[in-house]
């Protein structure tokens, strides 16, 4: 198994529907994990890494369970960074913006709070 260390930068809250139940939100999802056949020690710098080379790596299948929708940004190129570390650490990021399910209890409103999660889990997991 690899091990696989996430954050999550919320970038916005776009939208919170009482209605349906969810909310919207734009996020970076930061994933990083050591792939020793990448390592290099001919520098100590990090490389920036060409969106066009994810294709070429094994990534994490992580997922948004409680999604309802999700969708990736494309505008003008995929945003996507990639960096490699001489130790072999790719570190990952994009951006997404998600319809995710949210649970509200409205009996209290309109003094109510709520507690809304982003369930991460890889397919594997």
């Amino acid at each position: 198994p690899v091990n696989v260390a996430l954050a999550i930068e919320v970038a916005s809250i776009d939208h919170i529907s009482e209605v349906n139940m969810e909310y919207t939100m734009t996020v970076f999802l930061h994933q990083s994990w050591r792939d020793d056949r990448l390592s290099y020690n001919h520098t100590n710098e990090t490389l920036g890494l060409d969106s066009r080379f994810v294709d070429k790596l094994w990534l994490p299948d992580t997922f948004i369970v409680n999604a309802k929708s999700a969708w990736f940004h494309d505008v003008t190129v995929e945003n996507k960074l990639i960096r490699l570390q001489p130790d072999g650490v790719i570190l990952y990021s994009i951006r997404i913006t998600s319809t995710v399910a949210c649970d509200m209890d409205l009996s209290k409103y309109p003094m109510d709070e709520q507690e809304c999660m982003l369930d991460l889990e890889s397919c594997k997991g």
